[in-house]
């Protein structure tokens, strides 16, 4: 049984890994000929002291000897006996039914191979392209503004997050996690993802992972069908017996009498498709902002100081509560990255950040958002208020920008003041396929504007520069999170029959991690009640 080593605190250097080891060694007082493995458990950056920063090791280390006898003889504290991590075992179905997935994004992709594991040949449908085909699609969007609404950075093969950094944090606890994290691997994710306190594939490496994915789920007897919007769940006296899809112009049908909706957040259109069916779902608090660039070695140096040349691209996640009480913080940061046009709709734009695995971009990147609440958006009793209340600021945005997708885009120091900017500073903007210079505030509700000011103030104080006053702000995120949250029972069933809400578009997710998740265990419990006669 290994012993874990923790609080192994190593100065930076391009060797950190091994001397992590050495030192490892030196608390369990073993020799080169005692270790039979090793492996890192989790490695973070200690920075808060900007003038001793740390990385900070947790190690399993297997002896040739027994350990616990070995434990015994070393000072209490030097280290814990653990068990070896259990393999991923994937859930086998006990009972037959015929599942559909719609949608392909990472609550999709995983709700897809754990049912095509079990051996229960899944339909999946997914409205965007294939994920090789789409970086075509997406990158002719940033060279030339041309949309392509049914398969865009939203809309495909690996969903949102296949184009954006591949951040694989989480606040949630779910022993899943690994799951997910070892199937990344697995499939061409960088091994690091199982041990770093934050870890990330980057938008370059993701697309393989995906597709790879995929394959699996295809070779072992799922179907994915590109082009394939669903439009319909099909009930007959009571109970869910098929599905129906576009493709291609063509109205089409499967059978199918359990469903996984993972649809993702910017499905608006099957989303209200189904509500008007009979979908219950209700509004609930997002978020929306703009994003915010700042030359990464200006980061780097606040975050890391003197050690930031040993270091990775630095980042942070900044929070606070603005006077009106509304939470103001970052989000999805992106070191080195660039910002992107994340829209699905004709006229609206929406913008969204992504970066390489090895974050060498000369900005870096973060969403800016302030807190919007229900009572903002409701109008009447429509449940779907909230999408209306993005389409307007997406379509004040594409105004600002000039059309064709191309941003509008303000210096920080002019955004602060309240003045048009008319002129870049030391920040060249990311965004393609192209900015104009604006007063932002036009395309954000006041509270907004307001609750950014104070942020950006606020923020400064913890992150030296953050409000340099040549900082670019880009207009504007709207789609953080989804403004509805789709009712569901403890079986994660919706309310229709055989249907079962997932993952972001349900509001039950926020990122990758959680999305997955979410699309793990709604496809388990699908498992689960089929078994018990009740699918």
């Amino acid at each position: 049984m290994p012993i874990r080593v923790n609080e192994l605190k190593i100065r930076p250097c391009e060797s950190a890994d091994a001397t992590a080891l050495k030192a490892a060694q030196a608390r369990l007082k073993a020799r080169d000929a005692d270790i039979l493995s090793h492996r890192i458990v989790k490695k973070s950056v200690d920075a808060r002291d900007k003038g001793d920063i740390r990385l900070i090791y947790s190690m399993d280390v297997t002896l040739a000897h027994d350990e616990a006898a070995w434990l015994a003889h070393l000072p209490r504290g030097a280290g814990q006996l653990v068990p070896s991590p259990a393999p991923v075992v994937w859930q086998k179905a006990q009972a037959a039914f015929r599942p559909v997935v719609a949608g392909l994004g990472p609550c999709g992709l995983f709700a897809a191979l754990a049912l095509a594991k079990a051996g229960l040949c899944p339909l999946v449908l997914e409205r965007g392209e294939a994920v090789i085909q789409r970086k075509v699609t997406t990158a002719r969007l940033m060279k030339t503004g041309t949309l392509n609404p049914e398969s865009n950075l939203l809309f495909g093969e690996g969903g949102a997050g296949a184009f954006s950094d591949g951040k694989l944090t989480t606040g949630i606890k779910d022993p899943l996690c690994r799951q997910v994290l070892e199937t990344l691997v697995y499939h061409g994710a960088p091994e690091e993802i199982l041990y770093l306190a934050r870890p990330h594939v980057g938008t370059d490496r993701l697309p393989q992972v995906v597709a790879s994915i995929r394959r699996d789920i295809e070779a072992l007897g799922g179907q994915v069908l590109f082009g394939a919007r669903l439009t319909e769940a099909v009930h007959d006296k009571g109970r869910l017996i098929g599905i129906r899809y576009v493709q291609n112009g063509e109205i089409k049908e499967a059978p199918c009498n359990a469903l996984l909706l993972a649809l993702g957040h910017s499905a608006r259109d099957t989303i209200a498709d189904l509500h008007r069916a009979g979908l219950a779902l209700y509004p609930k608090p997002f978020s929306l902002g703009l994003r915010i660039e700042h030359p990464q070695a200006l980061i780097d140096r606040a975050q890391h100081g003197l050690a930031a040349a040993l270091l990775p691209p630095a980042e942070y996640h900044l929070a606070m509560r603005a006077r009106d009480g509304r939470g103001a913080y970052t989000f999805c940061m992106c070191p080195g990255g660039q910002v992107v046009p994340a829209s699905s709709e004709p006229g609206m734009l929406c913008v969204n950040g992504m970066s390489p695995y090895k974050r060498d971009g000369k900005n870096a990147n973060a969403a800016l958002l302030v807190e919007v609440r229900p009572e903002d958006f409701m109008q009447g009793e429509d449940a779907l208020s909230g999408f209306h209340f993005q389409r307007r600021y997406e379509g004040l945005a594409f105004s600002l920008g000039g059309g064709g997708f191309k941003a509008p885009v303000q210096l920080v120091g002019d955004f602060m003041s309240g003045r048009t900017s008319t002129a870049l500073g030391e920040v060249t903007p990311t965004i393609l396929p192209g900015y104009a210079l604006c007063d932002l505030s036009q395309a954000l509700p006041d509270y907004v504007a307001r609750g950014i000011r104070e942020a950006v103030l606020h923020f400064d104080r913890r992150l030296k520069g953050f409000a340099s006053p040549d900082a670019v702000l880009t207009g504007v995120e709207t789609r953080s999170s989804c403004p509805i949250q789709m009712a569901r029972d403890e079986r994660m069933r919706g309310s229709l029959p055989g249907v079962y809400p997932a993952g972001e578009g349900a509001g039950r997710a926020g990122g990758i991690m959680s999305a997955a998740v979410d699309g793990l265990r709604c496809a388990n419990m699908m498992m689960e009640n089929a078994r018990e006669g009740d699918v």
